[in-house]
C-alpha cells in the first residue's frame, strides 16, 4: 500500500473503509445495462408457430424482459403466455397496441395489457392516412384521450416513433416535433426507436437532450454502412455514447429489435444481447 498524507490523516479505521468502497479512477465508474429486453416482433415467425418454446428460447439467451408486438399475439391466449413468463423469470414491462385497437377495442386492450403484467402501453405506428396535417392533429386528441384514459386504468403509455415522423413535415414543421408539443408530457411518453431515428438523420444525442425526462424506452437495432438493419455491435451506431444521456431521458427499458433479423433469429438476438451484456458506457 502507498503511504502517503491522505492515508495517515485517516487512521486504521478510515483506510478499512476506503478499502471497502469500489475502485474509483479519475472519472466515474462505467455504468452497465441492468435488464436487457426483446422487442418479441423481432421473432414474429417463431413466436406465431409457438409461442411458448420461443419465450424459453429468449429466456435462455439471458433476456428477462419482453415486449409484446406482432406475431399475432393479440389473439393468443394471455393467461398461458403470462404463465410462460413466470415460470422463465421474464416480465412484459409493455406491449404494442396499435391505434385502431386502442379506438375500438379500449376495455379489452387494457385487459389483455394487465394480464402480461404490462405497465405500459406504446402505440407502434401510424398508417399513411394519418400522415398529412389534418389527420395527423387529429389523431393527437385521440393520443392524448388515450394517455388520460390508460392513466386513469392504472397503465402509462407511449409511443414509438419510425423515421417517417422526422421526415414528412407538413408547412416545415416534423410530425414528431408537432407530437411532441402537442401531447401532455405526463400522459404520452416516447419509445425512442434509435435506429429509425438515426436513418432519419437526426442528431439522437440532441433529440435525446430535448426529450430530457420524457423517454420512456428506446429500441435498439444497429445500422450497417448501407443503412439496412443488424444486430447490435455489427453496425454503426454509437450506443456507448448515446447511454450516457441514460439518466437525463429518464429511461427505463432496452429493448432489442431487428425488423429484418435472419433466420433462425436466435443467433441475431444472442449477438445483440451479449454485446449490449458487455457494453461499458
Amino acid at each position: 500500500m502507498i503511504i502517503n498524507r491522505r492515508s495517515m490523516m485517516l487512521g486504521a479505521g478510515g483506510l478499512a473503509a476506503l478499502a471497502s468502497q469500489p475502485f474509483i479512477t479519475g472519472t466515474a465508474r462505467a455504468a452497465q445495462l441492468r435488464s436487457i429486453g426483446l422487442q418479441l416482433y423481432t421473432v414474429r415467425e417463431l413466436f406465431s408457430a409457438d409461442p411458448v418454446a420461443t419465450l424459453e428460447k429468449v429466456a435462455k439467451v439471458g433476456y428477462r424482459e419482453v415486449e409484446y408486438g406482432g406475431g399475432g399475439y393479440d389473439a393468443m391466449d394471455h393467461a398461458l403466455l403470462r404463465k410462460t413468463m413466470d415460470r422463465l423469470g421474464l416480465k412484459c414491462p409493455s406491449l404494442h397496441i396499435g391505434y385502431d385497437a386502442l379506438l375500438e377495442k379500449f376495455d379489452a386492450s387494457v385487459a389483455m395489457a394487465k394480464t402480461l403484467g404490462a405497465d405500459t402501453v406504446v402505440l407502434p405506428y401510424m398508417v399513411d392516412k394519418h400522415r398529412d396535417v389534418e389527420a395527423w392533429d387529429a389523431a393527437l386528441v385521440n393520443i392524448n384521450r388515450f394517455g388520460e384514459q390508460l392513466k386513469a386504468a392504472g397503465l402509462g403509455f407511449a409511443y414509438h416513433n419510425h423515421d417517417f415522423e422526422f421526415t414528412v413535415k407538413p408547412g416545415g414543421v416534423s410530425l414528431f416535433d408537432r407530437l411532441v408539443k402537442a401531447c401532455d408530457p405526463a400522459l404520452v411518453k416516447i419509445e425512442l426507436d434509435i435506429y429509425w431515428a438515426v436513418h432519419a438523420g437526426q442528431d439522437v444525442q440532441a433529440l435525446i437532450r430535448s426529450l430530457a425526462g420524457r423517454i420512456y424506452s428506446y429500441h435498439v437495432k444497429d445500422m450497417r454502412a448501407d443503412r439496412s438493419m443488424t444486430s447490435v455491435g455489427l453496425g454503426t451506431i454509437d450506443f456507448a455514447a448515446i447511454f450516457k444521456l441514460n439518466a437525463l431521458a429518464g429511461v427505463r427499458h432496452f429493448y432489442v429489435e431487428n425488423d429484418q433479423s435472419p433466420a433462425p433469429y436466435i443467433p441475431d438476438i444472442t449477438k445483440s444481447f451479449q454485446t449490449l451484456r458487455a457494453l461499458r458506457f
